[in-house]
């Protein structure tokens, strides 16, 4: 996140006396990556951030696979997902690879009973439906539908949903989520071609400091189970903070499309980038103006990378028979292409409405056995005239 940001009350130098207004002193830590080479935040609590009072029970929460080795495209009907109260519960993976674990979640109550941590992946919480606060010991950020929510590794977090009809898509990612390279100059500042810049990021704000001893529940993601310890002091106690590495959000409706004379390539949507897999955006935006031009994407080979599309709403111009929270898979090996008729039918068209979310990963993905119940078992011939 190349970006410094600061909330709260500090000493006007790192690693230096501050002492809480009893006499004692704050209890500075730093919250780095890549040990201490990566971003990082500096946070001051109240109490010491190290006491683990309790440590309960742990689960192997490791995906089902259904198929390890796919070679089919398919279509996923996201929005069959069955509701369910709790947010871990709600989260079903789809699709994944040792880089990342991409699925979907319903969930019907609010993140509250406990605090959670991801102590494996950071986590991109995109949000179709539903409306809320996402608190974490650095701050609240309020989010709506079309909100990326990013949350760097190891973040203690919470969810207020505002109502019980919310729809997520999540990604697990065991690399780094950051801003694309080229998109930054080499201070890391968004450059003006970027179809963003930070006015349009949503920072933590409020930091409500809650000094309160007692249990409190935590469970932590690491290895691919599920640990629960008990907390013997609130950890949403910091009192100030600064630095680069925090929750923050941007929405899809405020990336701006890149169009040319001509088709343009997927690079043009890019939002996110890891080192082992892409997230980009598509807008509504004006279609190509070369007199000649065809809108609709051409046939292109996936040779190195499995391709997953989500739809969120609008007609998605190069598909036929797609509905929101649709999930289609093309995998890595065969080619794939705007559905037949859809070439022809983006002749003269000037714009279009669709709202989607593409991840392109550099391994292939396996499918769960969650997923293969949501497959609709015919779009691999789909393409058939």
């Amino acid at each position: 996140m190349p970006i410094y940001h600061t909330l709260g009350n500090l000493p006007s130098k790192r690693h230096t006396i501050f002492k809480q207004p009893n006499g004692k002193l704050y209890n500075e830590q730093l919250f780095g990556t890549i040990g201490f080479d990566g971003m990082s935040s500096l946070l001051y609590h109240i109490h010491r951030p190290t006491q683990v009072s309790k440590v309960l029970s742990s689960k192997d929460v490791s995906p089902t696979i259904a198929e390890s080795k796919n070679i089919t495209a398919r279509l996923l009907k996201g929005f069959n997902v069955e509701p369910v109260d709790d947010f871990l519960d709600s989260r079903q993976p789809l699709l994944v690879n040792s880089d990342v674990h991409l699925g979907l979640a319903a969930p019907s109550q609010s993140l509250t009973a406990y605090f959670y941590k991801n102590a494996d992946a950071d986590e991109l919480l995109f949000i179709h439906k539903g409306t809320g606060i996402l608190r974490s010991f650095l701050g609240n950020i309020a989010f709506e539908p079309g909100d990326y929510l990013i949350i760097p590794r190891g973040m203690i977090y919470q969810i207020d949903f505002d109502s019980r009809d919310n729809r997520l898509l999540y990604l697990e990612s065991f690399q780094p989520i950051y801003t694309p390279k080229r998109y930054r100059n080499w201070f890391g500042q968004l450059l003006e071609h970027s179809p963003y810049c930070e006015r349009d990021y949503k920072l933590p704000t409020d930091l409500p400091t809650i000094d309160q001893s007692g249990e409190f529940h935590m469970k932590i993601k690491k290895q691919h189970s599920l640990h629960e310890l008990i907390y013997a002091t609130h950890p949403f106690d910091v009192v100030g903070w600064d630095g680069y590495n925090f929750p923050y959000g941007f929405s899809i409706h405020n990336f701006e499309p890149i169009t040319g004379r001509i088709h343009q390539p997927p690079p043009v949507h890019q939002t996110f980038e890891t080192s082992s897999f892409v997230v980009c955006s598509f807008c509504p935006r004006l279609f190509d103006y070369h007199p000649d031009a065809i809108p609709a994407p051409y046939n292109h080979s996936n040779i190195d990378s499995d391709e997953v599309i989500y739809y969120v709403d609008g007609d998605f111009m190069s598909r036929n028979n797609i509905g929101m929270g649709h999930i289609t898979l093309h995998p890595g090996g065969i080619p794939h292409g705007p559905h037949p008729g859809a070439y022809e039918r983006s002749i003269g068209q000037k714009e279009t409405k669709e709202l989607a979310v593409m991840v392109d990963t550099f391994k292939p993905l396996m499918v769960t056995e969650y997923a293969m119940g949501l497959d609709d078992g015919e779009y691999y011939r789909s393409w058939i005239e």
